[in-house]
């Protein structure tokens, strides 16, 4: 039987570890970026492109990544 920790991260080519460290991180910038994104919804002057600049990045990464 696969085990169901390291099955999906070596299907991408990555360890458990390395796998692990680019979700998290993912995840905490996306939390973050929410964040901001409340902000801007209340004040609009504040963060006009800030989180559209960070996604396309992500975006960016990602794919280089695959």
């Amino acid at each position: 039987m696969k085990n169901p920790f390291t099955a999906h991260p070596h299907q991408v080519g990555e360890s458990y570890i390395k796998h692990f460290g680019f979700a998290a991180k993912t995840g905490l910038k996306l939390i973050l970026w929410g964040g901001v994104a409340l902000i801007h919804g209340v004040f609009p002057f504040l963060f006009t492109a800030y989180v559209s600049i960070r996604i396309k990045e992500l975006y960016r990464q990602i794919t280089e990544r695959n």
